[in-house]
């Protein structure tokens, strides 16, 4: 009742403040890193999984799917491990976080917004490569299906170009990459919390493993409680999505 008419999520013991304060002030980042993942990972997964499915069993479909195995392979915390150790030996000298200490608690400027793009890139690469292997294959599994279905065969024999066919068969392949999209949000803002506590990110990864510790009841259920929320939003954005890119979904 508190939650629904106030707002209020409980009060925590750890941190001696409302649960609700505590949320929003790392919700904004969680959202921001965990978005800009999955764009990373749609903007690589899909036309790799094209060019593997146009071109199978060839020396490039063997070299990505090599490429995607040893990043599902990789524990993301390993590959944050990795990608710290090289920009210290490239001469970085301030690594994690996503600011350099003199712009920590900085009004936000353009020098602050360049430093933020200076840093965003690591977390971006290290939360998004765990899931572009899974979404490559799945999208070469789907376009392989398409192009050997009979509608393709039937627009071929109607004389349209290849380029159409491609485009039609794209857009059919994507079907089922839209519904995994809506389970890609939850899976982002749970999966990474050790990658977060290595890169020292300020989302709701670390503030969770510390809740769990400290065994602060009301943060760990509001946490949760967000987790299933954003579950429900991206399966309804992912089904929107999907009436939109499918007429016969709208008709049915």
């Amino acid at each position: 009742k508190g939650i629904v008419t106030r707002g209020d999520f409980g009060y925590s013991f750890a941190f001696q403040r409302p649960v609700g304060e505590l949320i929003w002030e790392r919700m904004g980042w969680t959202v921001f890193i965990a978005l800009g993942a999955i764009v990373f990972q749609w903007i690589l997964a899909v036309p790799m999984g094209i060019y593997s499915a146009l071109h199978p069993y060839s020396f490039g479909d063997y070299t990505l799917t090599v490429v995607g195995f040893i990043g599902v392979s990789i524990p993301d915390f390993f590959m944050a491990l990795i990608l710290m150790y090289l920009m210290l030996q490239m001469g970085a000298t301030s690594i994690g976080g996503l600011f350099s200490p003199q712009f920590v608690g900085a009004p936000f400027s353009l020098a602050k917004l360049v430093d933020l793009l200076k840093h965003i890139w690591v977390p971006l690469i290290v939360v998004g490569m765990s899931g572009l292997a899974g979404l490559m294959r799945v999208m070469r599994g789907n376009m392989l299906d398409v192009v050997s279905s009979p509608f393709v065969t039937s627009l071929r024999a109607h004389g349209l170009d290849e380029k159409t066919v491609r485009k039609h068969a794209i857009k059919n392949a994507l079907n089922p990459m839209v519904s995994i999209a809506g389970t890609e949000l939850p899976n982002v803002f749970s999966g990474t919390i050790i990658a977060a506590i290595v890169l020292n990110l300020p989302t709701m990864g670390p503030f969770f493993y510390n809740a769990l510790l400290n065994h602060d009841q009301y943060l760990v259920m509001t946490f949760l409680m967000f987790i299933a929320i954003i579950t429900q939003i991206g399966n309804l954005l992912a089904d929107i999505a999907l009436a939109v890119l499918d007429p016969r979904i709208r008709m049915s």
